[in-house]
This record gives structure tokens, C-alpha cells and sequence, in this order.
């Protein structure tokens, strides 16, 4: 343990505040919070302002731009929490942490951290992992509508507002704006996450059965990911439901 980690204590609501900004940071292919995932090993926050997070991942070869995009989301979104002062953010038991860590802590990029091996930064993959989600989301918010009878007609013609209030619909609200994609009550229920475009009737059902295969495929990775977390850090509870890791202050 080092003199930081041992310095470092948990004031209660800041230490609520950040657990809570790390409950906003998704693993980009799961889209799931890293809280939920339990990749957050260890969160611990001092009476001055300073957070100390450490993330752990699935397995030592998990992609280095996954796992990139992780670690810094999970520093802007501490960094964002007022009363916090300063942040480290340290990934664990990755064959690339070094690299990453220096890289989110210098500010430098991915293409920066990875000089000579990446040649551009990750936004094109951030998004096209957003319209996966935009699609898994469409699939579990018309499933309901079409169990109880909605035609591919209908379930065309349908806004966003005439669609019945859900976490699920919240959720692709959130995923569509994210994609800069519309997403108001206006907007269609069922657009092309690639260019926005309303889905025509005659293409709904194949755009429907692409919703579902690309929610149970994001299902079945969660699923593995989970497993393979468990296997490899069995000692540790990997339920956050009662933030196990914040209550270590060191």
C-alpha cells in the first residue's frame, strides 16, 4: 500500500458524489456502468478533495482502446465531481495499464499514449458502439409494444412521445442523443442509427430482427465478461450493489 492510498479516507457525501459520477461511465461495448460491472476495485476519497480509483478488467488482454476509453471517462467524470480536487485513476492488471494510466493522467490521447502502434483517437468507435446500444435499446423498448399487437406499421408510424414512460425508453432517448441523433417525443421510434432516417414499414421487421441480434449478442458478452471477472478475482465480491469497494479507505 502506498503513503497515498493510506492517506486517503472516505468522507461520506463526497465519496457518494464520486461513486455516483463512476455510475455514468459504461464499459463502451457493454454498455453497462463499470460500477455495475464491478471493474471498479477500490474507491477512495479524501476530506481535501482527492479520489483515488482503481479499475480492474475481465482478463490482462482486454482490447487497450476498450480499456482506454474506460479509464479516461472514469477521470473526466470524477475530475467533473465538485469538491474533488484531483484524481488518479490507475487500471490494474492489464498488459497496457502503464501506457493508459500515464496516458489519462498526461491528458496525451490515445493515439499519444500508443505512440507509433494507434494512428487515431477513438471517437469512431465510441460511436459505433452507440449505435449498437441504439439498437439493443429499440429491440427491448418494441418487444413489449409488439407482444401486444403493434404491426410493423404501427410500430413505424409511433414518435418517441407515444411511447408508454420506461427506464428502457429513457435509456434510448439518452443513447440516441449521445449519437446526436433525434430524440425527442417528436422523433421517430424507429430510425437508423447510422444516418437517422426513419425506418420505412416495409423494413421493419429485418431492422427489428438486427435489434435483437445485437442485444443478445451485448446480453451474452456481459454474461462472459461477468464470468470471467469472478474466475479471475474470485476473493472479491464483484456485486456492487452495496458499494463494497468504497468502504476500504485504505
Amino acid at each position: 500500500m502506498t503513503a497515498t492510498e493510506t492517506a486517503v479516507a472516505n468522507p461520506p457525501r463526497l465519496k457518494d458524489a464520486v461513486w455516483a459520477a463512476l455510475g455514468t461511465v459504461r464499459d463502451q461495448e457493454l454498455d453497462e456502468p463499470v460500477t455495475t460491472l464491478g471493474f471498479v476495485a477500490s474507491c477512495a476519497v479524501s476530506y481535501d478533495g482527492r479520489a483515488l480509483i482503481r479499475l480492474r478488467l475481465p482478463t490482462y488482454f482486454c482490447a487497450p482502446n476498450f480499456a482506454f476509453l474506460m479509464v479516461a471517462d472514469a477521470y473526466d467524470a470524477v475530475t467533473g465531481v465538485p469538491g474533488v480536487h484531483s484524481a488518479e485513476v490507475i487500471l490494474e492488471d492489464h498488459f497496457a495499464s502503464d501506457a493508459i494510466n500515464a496516458g489519462v493522467a498526461a491528458r496525451a490521447g490515445f493515439a499519444a499514449s500508443f505512440d507509433g502502434e494507434a494512428v487515431a483517437e477513438l471517437d469512431e468507435l465510441r460511436a459505433a458502439f452507440l449505435r449498437k446500444a441504439v439498437l439493443a435499446g429499440t429491440d427491448l423498448v418494441c418487444r413489449p409494444l409488439a407482444s401486444t399487437g403493434f404491426t410493423p406499421a404501427e410500430l413505424a408510424a409511433l414518435t418517441l412521445g407515444a411511447v408508454p414512460a420506461s427506464p428502457e425508453l429513457a435509456r434510448l432517448r439518452q443513447r440516441r442523443a449521445d449519437l446526436g441523433l433525434p430524440a425527442g417525443d417528436t422523433a421517430p421510434l424507429l430510425i437508423d442509427p447510422q444516418t437517422g432516417a426513419r425506418v420505412e414499414p416495409d423494413a421493419v421487421p429485418l431492422h427489428l430482427r438486427k435489434a435483437k441480434l445485437t442485444r443478445t449478442g451485448i446480453e451474452a458478452n456481459t454474461s462472459i465478461c461477468s464470468g470471467m471477472l469472478r474466475a479471475r478475482y474470485p476473493a472479491q465480491a464483484t456485486d456492487n450493489s452495496k458499494k463494497p469497494a468504497m468502504m476500504a479507505s485504505g
